[in-house]
Protein backbone atom coordinates (compact mmCIF):
# COMPACT_ATOMS: atom_id res chain seq x y z
CA UNK A 1 0.00 0.00 0.00
CA UNK A 2 0.76 3.59 -1.01
CA UNK A 3 0.47 6.84 0.56
CA UNK A 4 0.13 9.66 -2.32
CA UNK A 5 0.79 12.86 -0.41
CA UNK A 6 0.24 16.13 -3.28
CA UNK A 7 0.12 19.62 -2.72
CA UNK A 8 -1.55 21.58 -5.12
CA UNK A 9 -2.83 25.05 -5.68
CA UNK A 10 -6.29 25.93 -3.97
CA UNK A 11 -7.89 26.67 -7.76
CA UNK A 12 -7.10 23.37 -8.75
CA UNK A 13 -8.32 21.39 -5.59
CA UNK A 14 -11.92 21.25 -6.61
CA UNK A 15 -11.38 20.29 -10.20
CA UNK A 16 -8.77 17.14 -8.73
CA UNK A 17 -10.87 15.61 -5.96
CA UNK A 18 -14.21 15.69 -7.91
CA UNK A 19 -11.79 13.48 -10.64
CA UNK A 20 -10.63 11.43 -7.97
CA UNK A 21 -13.99 10.57 -6.45
CA UNK A 22 -15.07 10.20 -10.44
CA UNK A 23 -12.62 7.18 -10.33
CA UNK A 24 -12.88 5.47 -7.18
CA UNK A 25 -10.80 7.38 -5.26
CA UNK A 26 -10.84 8.62 -1.77
CA UNK A 27 -8.55 12.07 -0.98
CA UNK A 28 -8.55 13.57 2.71
CA UNK A 29 -7.82 17.70 2.06
CA UNK A 30 -5.89 19.24 4.68
CA UNK A 31 -5.63 23.06 4.16
CA UNK A 32 -1.97 24.39 3.81
CA UNK A 33 -0.22 27.75 2.84
CA UNK A 34 3.08 28.07 0.96
CA UNK A 35 5.08 28.68 -2.10
CA UNK A 36 6.29 31.82 -3.94
CA UNK A 37 3.57 33.89 -3.50
CA UNK A 38 2.30 32.38 -0.32
CA UNK A 39 -0.84 31.66 -1.77
CA UNK A 40 -3.39 28.95 -0.41
CA UNK A 41 -2.51 25.18 -0.91
CA UNK A 42 -4.35 22.35 -0.42
CA UNK A 43 -2.36 18.73 0.93
CA UNK A 44 -4.22 15.38 0.26
CA UNK A 45 -3.27 12.65 1.83
CA UNK A 46 -4.68 9.20 -0.78
CA UNK A 47 -3.87 6.11 0.17
CA UNK A 48 -4.20 3.43 -2.60
CA UNK A 49 -3.09 0.08 -3.82
CA UNK A 50 0.52 -0.24 -5.41
CA UNK A 51 -0.50 -0.85 -8.62
CA UNK A 52 -3.08 2.23 -8.40
CA UNK A 53 -0.23 5.09 -7.95
CA UNK A 54 0.32 5.47 -11.76
CA UNK A 55 -3.27 5.97 -12.71
CA UNK A 56 -3.60 7.98 -9.20
CA UNK A 57 -0.35 10.40 -10.50
CA UNK A 58 -2.02 10.39 -14.36
CA UNK A 59 -5.34 11.79 -12.85
CA UNK A 60 -2.97 14.83 -11.34
CA UNK A 61 -0.95 15.52 -13.82
CA UNK A 62 -3.95 16.23 -15.97
CA UNK A 63 -6.30 17.93 -13.31
CA UNK A 64 -3.23 20.04 -12.12
CA UNK A 65 -1.05 21.32 -15.17
CA UNK A 66 1.66 24.01 -14.59
CA UNK A 67 0.52 27.41 -17.03
CA UNK A 68 1.84 30.63 -16.80
CA UNK A 69 0.04 33.73 -14.89
CA UNK A 70 0.63 37.33 -15.02
CA UNK A 71 0.93 39.02 -11.43
CA UNK A 72 1.73 42.67 -10.89
CA UNK A 73 5.50 43.15 -9.68
CA UNK A 74 5.42 45.09 -5.99
CA UNK A 75 9.12 47.16 -5.43
CA UNK A 76 9.99 46.77 -1.73
CA UNK A 77 11.10 50.41 -2.16
CA UNK A 78 7.46 51.27 -2.46
CA UNK A 79 4.64 49.17 -1.00
CA UNK A 80 1.91 50.93 -2.28
CA UNK A 81 3.38 51.30 -6.22
CA UNK A 82 2.01 48.67 -8.66
CA UNK A 83 5.19 47.75 -11.20
CA UNK A 84 5.15 46.20 -14.36
CA UNK A 85 3.46 42.66 -14.50
CA UNK A 86 5.93 39.41 -14.10
CA UNK A 87 5.04 35.73 -15.86
CA UNK A 88 5.28 33.55 -13.36
CA UNK A 89 4.40 29.77 -13.75
CA UNK A 90 1.45 28.31 -11.55
CA UNK A 91 -0.67 25.10 -10.41
CA UNK A 92 1.13 22.02 -10.93
CA UNK A 93 1.84 19.45 -8.08
CA UNK A 94 4.27 18.66 -5.82
CA UNK A 95 3.47 14.72 -5.02
CA UNK A 96 5.02 12.44 -2.63
CA UNK A 97 4.70 8.48 -2.75
CA UNK A 98 5.32 6.66 0.29
CA UNK A 99 5.05 3.21 1.62
CA UNK A 100 2.50 2.63 4.04
CA UNK A 101 2.97 -0.54 6.81
CA UNK A 102 -0.44 -0.62 8.17
CA UNK A 103 -3.18 1.12 7.59
CA UNK A 104 -6.58 1.10 9.59
CA UNK A 105 -9.63 2.79 8.86
CA UNK A 106 -11.45 2.56 12.49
Amino acid sequence: MKLVITVVEDNDVAFLMESLIKNGYQATKLASTGGFLLQGNTTLLIGVQNEQVEPVLEIIRSTCAPRKKIIPQIAPELPTAIGVPVEIEAGGAIVFVIDVQEFWKL
